[in-house]
C-alpha cells in the first residue's frame, strides 16, 4: 500500500510529516509558501487524512514514508516533523541518514524518554471517553490539549476536524502493528533543528534536552508563545523556522 502523499513546485526537496492529531492539512500555509522554490512533500499516514487503516493492518509508518520518497525519486531530501510526525522522521533519517540534508523537529517524542504524568492523564481520558464511545469528548479533550493559546478560531477547527477525521479512521480497525524502527541519534549527523514550546507538554521539552546532549550538529529553539503544534498555532513566525 502507497501512502496518499502530495508533490507540489520545484527546487530542493523538503518533506513535511504532519502531528499525530492532525493530516498533511496542518501543513496548508507552508505549502503556499514553500512552493515557490522548493519541491514539497506532503503525506497522510495511515489512519490519518486521505490514507485508510485496514482493521488489524501490519506496518511501518517510517517503512511507509521510505517508500514515497523512493516513488517520488527524491534522493536528497529536508525532512520536516511535528510531534508524531518528527518521532517517524527520526526513524527514517537514523535508517538512511545519507538521504537527508537537514531536520527539522518540532515538538517531537523521540526514544528512551519517559512521558510526564500530565501527558499520561490526557492520554487515559481519551482512551476512556473513546471507551465509552464519546468521540466528539475526545476530540474536544485533543484540542484543549494539544493547540497554544496563540492559535485562532480556524487553527482550532481544523484540529477538531483533522482529530475527528482520524479517530473516524483509526477506531473501526482496532489493534495494528506499526512497526518502529530504533532512533539512533549518533547518525543524526546532518544539521538538526528542535524547536519546542513553552506552553507544551514538559515531556517534549525533555526530549528536546534528550536529542541536544546527542545529536552531533544540533539548534535548539524554545518558544515562548507556542504550546504544541507552532506551525498552526502561528503560521508566519513558525513557518520562518522550518524553511
Amino acid at each position: 500500500m502507497t501512502i496518499n502523499h502530495w508533490v507540489v513546485g520545484a527546487g530542493p526537496a523538503v518533506l513535511l510529516v504532519h502531528a499525530g492529531v492532525a493530516d498533511a492539512r496542518m501543513w496548508r500555509r507552508q505549502v503556499d509558501e514553500l512552493r515557490a522554490d522548493h519541491r514539497v512533500i506532503t503525506v497522510d499516514l495511515r489512519g490519518y487524512g486521505e490514507t485508510p487503516l485496514d482493521a488489524g493492518a501490519k506496518y511501518s509508518d517510517a517503512g511507509d514514508l521510505l517508500a514515497v520518497l523512493d516513488e517520488v525519486g527524491a534522493e536528497s531530501v529536508a525532512a520536516v516533523g511535528s510531534s508524531y510526525g518528527g518521532y517517524v522522521v527520526q526513524q527514517v533519517a537514523s535508517r538512511q541518514p545519507e538521504r537527508f540534508d537537514r531536520l527539522v523537529l518540532l515538538c517531537a517524542p523521540t526514544d528512551d524518554v519517559h512521558p510526564t504524568d500530565d501527558l499520561r492523564a490526557v492520554w487515559a481520558e481519551e482512551n476512556e471517553l473513546i471507551e465509552a464511545g464519546d468521540v466528539d469528548g475526545a476530540t474536544d479533550l485533543m484540542v484543549r490539549s494539544w493547540i497554544g493559546p496563540e492559535a485562532d478560531d480556524d487553527a482550532r477547527e481544523l484540529l477538531r476536524a483533522m482529530q475527528k477525521r482520524a479517530y473516524e479512521l483509526q477506531i473501526p480497525a482496532g489493534d495494528v502493528d506499526n512497526e518502529e524502527y530504533a532512533v539512533e541519534p549518533e547518525k543524526l549527523t546532518m544539521p538538526v533543528r528542535l524547536i519546542t514550546g513553552a506552553h507544551d507538554f514538559q515531556f517534549f521539552a525533555d526530549c528536546a534536552t534528550y536529542l541536544a546532549e546527542r545529536l552531533p550538529n544540533v539548534e535548539r529553539i524554545d518558544l515562548p508563545w507556542a504550546g504544541h503544534l507552532p506551525t498552526l498555532e502561528s503560521p508566519g513566525e513558525a513557518g520562518a523556522l522550518i524553511s
